[in-house]
């Protein structure tokens, strides 16, 4: 039986470092999750919320209803992340900006990590096994070197865009924000985030309605995508979930190549703040590297990214006793 604190208190920190990553192109809050040891729980949850609920609250009261759905715990997860995505949006773009090398470092330890601590989940390695393995590993890697469109912002593209990225971003490996760019609407999401942190602190109506309207089209979608897909999720674990295990494996170590973090720049774009910013890039090795490359401390927060998978472990492990 959960208590408030620590184990919700746990799980809506778990939540908080989920946001953190969706807002960034290149790392999966879908990753965050199964290496904090709540992937399953989450997609089993969200597979459960239905309008059964509504039929279940009238017939055995509320309680049950919410016990039903796990409701305490996609409060608990889902409050983290939309705190994160609030606040910690500006934080995580401002860094990439000032510190880029330190953070995909950290991110690529980090990623590192899990794929480790998902592959070890897998028990009998076959020849399906792998072929899955490699096809995630193709097809993740295939969407890194994907070129990003220009940014369409209408209600359609929206609700589209809302759609396809909450797949990826429930997905380890894939990166939402990143999909986000590919099809254009990263700047017009986070740039319409900002609008409504920026209209709440201004109490300026117009800008927090136009907010709401934006991000409730592009939710929308995304609840949408998310329940269609929990289903296909939810039933991939308990059929194969060897092979499961295995294409989102081979998800996260085809995106390795996103959050590596030496680039080559290729050509930029413009923001949502209207500043120049890369668009494409190129890995290259340190030793390349156009400036401080800061390999020391890359590495120093490579294994500080990778022993904080296994500091997460063990606490996932601590509070489940």
């Amino acid at each position: 039986m959960r208590k408030l604190f620590p184990d919700y208190f746990l799980i809506t920190l778990k939540g908080l470092a989920m946001g953190a990553a969706d807002v960034v192109p290149g790392v999966s809050g879908g990753t965050i999750a199964f290496i904090s040891g709540i992937y399953q729980e989450l997609i089993d949850s969200i597979n459960k919320v239905d309008f059964s609920f509504f039929s279940s609250w009238k017939k055995n009261g509320f309680k049950i209803a919410w016990q039903q759905i796990n409701g305490s715990f996609l409060l608990a997860l889902v409050s983290g992340i939309a705190i994160s995505i609030l606040t910690f949006s500006k934080i995580i773009t401002h860094l990439l900006a000032t510190q880029p090398i330190l953070v995909w470092s950290f991110f690529f330890g980090l990623v590192v990590a899990s794929i480790y601590s998902v592959g070890k989940q897998i028990s009998n390695y076959t020849i399906p096994i792998w072929a899955a393995f490699l096809i995630g590993t193709a097809i993740s890697y295939y969407i890194t070197i994907a070129e990003p469109v220009s940014s369409p912002d209408s209600y359609f593209y929206l609700f589209i865009s809302g759609f396809i990225a909450i797949i990826a971003m429930i997905l380890p490996g894939i990166s939402g924000a990143f999909i986000l760019l590919l099809m254009g609407s990263y700047s017009v999401v986070i740039g319409t985030i900002n609008e409504f942190r920026e209209g709440v602190i201004s109490f300026d109506t117009t800008k927090i309605i136009n907010a709401v309207v934006k991000l409730g089209t592009f939710a929308i979608g995304a609840i949408l995508g998310l329940k269609l897909f929990s289903k296909v999720l939810h039933w991939m674990f308990d059929n194969y979930r060897n092979i499961t295990l295995s294409v989102l494996t081979g998800f996260m170590l085809g995106s390795l190549n996103k959050v590596w973090p030496w680039k080559k720049v290729i050509s930029t774009r413009i923001d949502s703040h209207g500043k120049e910013v890369p668009f494409m890039e190129k890995s290259i090795l340190p030793q390349y590297f156009d400036g401080d490359n800061q390999f020391a401390l890359a590495i120093i927060l490579m294994l500080l990214g990778f022993l904080t998978i296994f500091i997460l472990e063990k606490v996932a492990e601590k509070f489940s006793k």
